[in-house]
């Protein structure tokens, strides 16, 4: 008797990333010591982990596979990442999931806000998905994500860090009026690399949303980062640094960009933790408030203790 085992599913599992599939591969070079990182082992990431698998919850910590997992979960910090784990767009260095998201999660703000409360967190980052399919591109989800959180935890701080909405009229209105404590939107890169790196967005369109979070609320915090080694030569990280004061953000983070598969952008440099020193130092020359620069340094990492020292400079200047 022959027993014949279909192994070919009816339904098969769609790649993660369909749109690089048929890309050649991109090798990069191998990584150096300075950014390597332990496996996550300890009582307090699994905890963390058990919180937001039982609140049906999605971690932009996972999706993107942030080298900082361990260190933050271990201490039940962990950045939510709201309206699914399905982008519409296609960047080139993320590597969360790409493709057509599902409907809205309407219970979703209420379990962010639970989840916010079990882990006691004093400071909550929030992000998401692109999601160019919806009218508002998501803003009133992100609007009603923080007010439920202040609903739940009143005494928590709030920074959220979103898509560029573009081509989405009045969405940024929607989420400044919930007033977040912290409005981060990353420029991820400098204007040279966008098409290669990030052509879904557009660069001073990414200016003029910060600019404009100012003109709403001059009380919001703004901040925004970019990532390194894909090319941009010095001279251009300096000018996105002029651009962005120039738009009156208060914060700026610069890492090491990290190549999640071979099917995504080539690192084409590891910058060394000297190079990031001298770039903070010019930063702060420039007016930013507060500036982390380090081959480690991602737009969440530390973010609570990040926002009382921006708190803290905010005031010594006003003094």
């Amino acid at each position: 008797m022959v027993v014949v085992v279909d192994t070919v599913s009816a339904t098969p599992l769609r790649p993660r990333h369909p749109e690089k599939v048929n890309r050649p591969d991109a090798v990069s070079p191998p990584k150096p010591d300075w950014i390597r990182v332990r496996a996550p082992t300890s009582r307090g990431y699994a905890d963390t982990r058990n919180i937001v698998k039982e609140n049906g919850l999605v971690t932009v910590c996972e999706e993107a596979g942030c080298p900082n997992i361990g260190e933050c979960w271990d201490k039940k910090h962990a950045t939510f990442m709201i309206m699914g784990d399905t982008c519409t767009r296609a960047c080139a260095f993320c590597n969360v999931k790409t493709g057509l998201p599902g409907a809205l999660d309407a219970h979703e703000p209420e379990h962010v806000a639970e989840a916010t409360f079990k882990l006691g967190l004093a400071h909550i980052v929030i992000t998401s998905v692109d999601r160019d399919d919806l009218a508002d591109g998501g803003a009133e989800h992100f609007a009603k994500t923080i007010r439920a959180i202040r609903s739940r935890c009143p005494a928590t701080t709030i920074e959220i860090l979103t898509p560029d909405f573009l081509r989405k009229e009045g969405a940024l209105e929607i989420v400044a009026a919930a007033k977040p404590d912290v409005f981060n939107h990353n420029l991820e890169t400098v204007p040279s690399r966008y098409l290669s790196v990030r052509p879904g967005a557009r660069y001073f369109h990414s200016i003029r949303l910060l600019q404009r979070v100012k003109e709403i609320d001059p009380t919001i915090f703004t901040k925004s980062g970019i990532m390194v080694g894909l090319g941009e030569e010095r001279h251009e990280v300096l000018q996105v640094m002029d651009d962005l004061r120039s738009a009156d953000v208060d914060f700026l983070t610069i890492g090491q960009y990290l190549q999640p598969t071979r099917k995504h952008h080539a690192v084409m440099r590891y910058v060394p933790p000297d190079e990031f020193s001298g770039y903070e130092k010019v930063a702060y020359t420039k007016g930013f408030l507060m500036v982390s620069a380090s081959p480690l340094t991602r737009s969440s990492h530390h973010a609570g203790d990040d926002f009382a020292r921006l708190k803290a400079a905010r005031a010594a200047r006003l003094r």
